[in-house]
């Protein structure tokens, strides 16, 4: 029945070559179309980056802009000295006009500081206070009207308030005195025409402009934080490349028994967060406020506040203890095919030792990948703020004209002026109505799609080059003296020679996959409001679909590769040929390639795990290094995080390297017991300890395979 499967619906094995002794030096050029394809969408994709370069402006991304659609702090204009954008009526800002205009309906100027005092201009204008509070008006101000003139015509704010800046933008400084929110140190206010009231309605008023804008606030907190720990968060990633060279290093020399003291030492480090998470929840119990629940709090921006709760660290205790359990039972039944991925893994720690330079490959495509990113960042920008200034009629009242285009520089004798005496022209936002303007969202996509297709094209180009590396180690039949000279110099020129067609191939199946997984977001934000339950239901249902399809994918791609590399195919033969090849020994895909793949993620958890504990200790004061401390923040989960996601992209670099060589190592022992059967005649090209204990593991797997049946 194995024969006839074999035979059958997964091809044909392969056969006894003498002739074949590892990758193929005398191949074709594959997939050419492709690779045509590949070279003219990165003229187009330059040609693209000329044009916003060309149009676009960073400044309006950097520095916020006056009513005027001046920029505040920009060297080299009258506001170089003014780098902070004052609100008139920080009040105005709650209005919904801000999210459909994303400007507040009230003027607005640029400032060497913010107001540092309360002032009203009923108060100022006749007293000593007065060239104080000028520097708030429009540039260009003259006292020779009337308070009421004045006002009316929106030349200065009725009153200042004490306010901090905040992302360039001053606002009013909100504390709390005795449980009762002020401003300042007033509790009351003019509003310009002599009234007074309680400042109370400003802290109102004032909270929801705050919360329009909350989202922004929240992101300039998380950017200062990067500015000022971001000398640590680059020491932390470097302990944990040095953690994971040092671990990779160890694995060639002490493969086994680095494989079961990375499995303790993951027990431990998991054992060490449960019992840390139980000291955190019984040192809270009894303080005030600590034992309300998650719902009841709802999502707040300062996420320090869940840390006050019992309930929090007892979420995170149970997440733990779940993880442990999983761990260690995962081991107890994987003990056996544990002892046979540790002999693969100790084959390609051979592999890597007789290839060490392929150890550095992985920074190869860490600088290629940052070049993308960087011209994909650079490009979005400067596609984002290609837009022209737009001014818009600003109006309190019911204007006919509110909300229709301007010019600032005639407005005041303009026909919409005199009908409307309280409008103002402001600076609205950055846009256009010509045909490049109407493009721009078609310029992003191809901008995010091409990312996607040269980023992959990397990735692939690095999977090629080193399963051809490790293949000619696999193929040598006396090792290392069979090995050629510089084998992954020689698979990177065979790659980009003979198969750019083949990897650009495969890069645009998946590129195709993530950018309508993209949009597929983009349209599930959109629905996010509507109350059509059938819609967000198929939605899921594609959003699932696309990511198992992208994962497949992923898949077949990376052993479509390594056939590319041992045979010089094109990408859709090479994708067959791997895909029948890993049906026809199903079996051992299970034994091995997964078990694998479990004891690196192990690996990746232990470095992430030291790190990430070390990074909380640090950034929560809970240690010092030498006579330095961590800096103040406003969020320490920001620089902790950061820390902890590039230690994983850094120890999985790494690992990546021993994955695609046990990858590789695979593929090529399926084939040699296809091409092969150990007899003098025609002997394995693998090592005898890996033939035995690999043939001992698949014959119990299969003999256990067939009782089941």
């Amino acid at each position: 029945m194995e024969d006839e499967r074999k035979d059958g619906a997964y091809g044909t094995p392969q056969k006894y070559d003498p002739t074949f002794k590892g990758p193929i030096y005398h191949r074709g050029c594959t997939d050419i179309i492709c690779c045509v394809f590949l070279l003219l969408a990165i003229v187009g994709y330059v040609a693209v980056g000329i044009i916003a370069w060309t149009h676009g402006d960073p400044r309006k991304v950097i520095y916020p802009t006056d009513s005027r659609g001046e920029f505040c702090g920009q060297k080299g204009t009258k506001n170089a000295n003014k780098p902070f954008l004052f609100y008139f009526n920080i009040v105005k800002c709650a209005s919904p006009l801000v999210l459909l205009e994303f400007q507040c309906p009230t003027p607005q100027i640029c400032v060497e500081k913010c107001p540092d005092r309360y002032l009203t201009y009923l108060n100022a204008h006749t007293s000593q206070d007065f060239e104080y509070y000028k520097q708030f008006c429009v540039p260009g101000f003259q006292s020779n009207k009337g308070v009421a003139e004045v006002l009316r015509d929106g030349d200065c704010p009725a009153v200042l308030i004490p306010s901090k800046p905040l992302a360039r933008r001053c606002f009013p400084a909100i504390h709390a005195h005795k449980g009762v929110l002020m401003v300042g140190n007033e509790t009351t206010y003019e509003d310009g025409h002599g009234s007074r009231k309680n400042v109370t309605e400003l802290v109102e008023g004032a909270k929801k402009a705050n919360g329009v804008l909350e989202a922004r606030q929240l992101a300039m907190r998380i950017f200062e934080d990067y500015t000022v720990s971001w000398y640590w968060i680059v020491i932390g990633l470097v302990i944990a490349m040095l953690m994971s060279l040092l671990f990779i290093v160890l694995l060639r020399f002490l493969a086994g028994i680095m494989v079961w003291v990375m499995i303790i030492m993951v027990i431990l480090v998991l054992g060490y967060g449960i019992f840390h998470c139980y000291m955190e929840y019984m040192r809270l119990r009894g303080e005030a406020g600590s034992d309300i629940s998650l719902v009841d709090l709802g999502f707040q921006t300062d996420l320090r506040v869940y840390l006050h709760l019992r309930q929090t660290w007892m979420a995170f205790m149970v997440i733990l203890s779940i993880l442990e359990v999983v761990i260690i039972l995962l081991l107890i039944f994987l003990r056996k095919r544990i002892l046979i991925a540790i002999a693969l893994i100790k084959e390609a720690s051979r592999a890597v030792g007789y290839v060490m330079c392929s150890l550095l490959y992985p920074l190869v495509t860490f600088l290629l990948l940052c070049l993308c990113i960087a011209y994909w960042a650079s490009t979005a920008v400067f596609l984002s703020t290609s837009n022209e200034a737009v001014y818009k009629i600003f109006d309190d009242g019911t204007c006919q004209f509110a909300g229709k285009t301007c010019n600032p520089e005639t407005f005041a004798s303009s026909n919409e002026s005199r009908l409307c005496p309280g409008a103002h022209c402001q600076f609205a936002f950055y846009g256009g109505e010509s045909g490049y303007h109407r493009a721009l969202l078609g310029l992003q996509i191809f901008n995010a799609f091409m990312f996607f297709w040269l980023a992959n094209f990397v990735l692939a180009l690095g999977q090629v080059t080193l399963a051809g590396a490790f293949a000619s180690y696999y193929w040598a039949l006396h090792k290392p003296d069979d090995l050629p000279a510089f084998p992954l110099f020689s698979a990177f020129g065979r790659a980009l020679r003979y198969h750019t067609g083949s990897l650009a191939f495969g890069a645009l199946i998946l590129a195709i996959v993530q950018i309508i997984r993209v949009m597929l977001e983009y349209l599930d934000q959109r629905l996010k409001a509507a109350e059509n339950k059938f819609a967000k239901f198929l939605m899921t249902c594609l959003k699932c679909c696309f990511w198992c399809l992208e994962k497949f994918i992923r898949f077949l791609n990376r052993n479509a590769y390594i056939m590319i590399a041992i045979y010089g195919t094109n990408f859709c033969t090479s994708a067959r040929n791997a895909f029948f090849l890993l049906m026809r020994n199903i079996i051992r895909v299970a034994v091995l390639d997964k078990v694998t793949d479990f004891l690196f993620l192990l690996g990746k958890l232990l470095i992430v795990g030291s790190v990430g504990i070390l990074a909380f200790f640090f950034f929560t004061h809970r240690i010092r290094i030498v006579q330095d401390t961590a800096p103040p923040l406003n969020y320490y989960w920001v620089p902790i995080l950061t820390v902890i996601i590039g230690s994983y992209l850094i120890a999985h670099g790494f690992f990546s390297v021993y994955g695609m060589c046990v990858d590789t190592l695979f593929l090529c022992f399926c084939e040699d017991l296809e091409r092969n059967d150990g007899s003098q005649e025609r002997p394995y090209f693998m090592s005898p300890e890996l033939r035995d204990i690999l043939l001992k593991g698949s014959a119990e797997e299969g003999k256990r395979a067939a009782v089941e049946e």
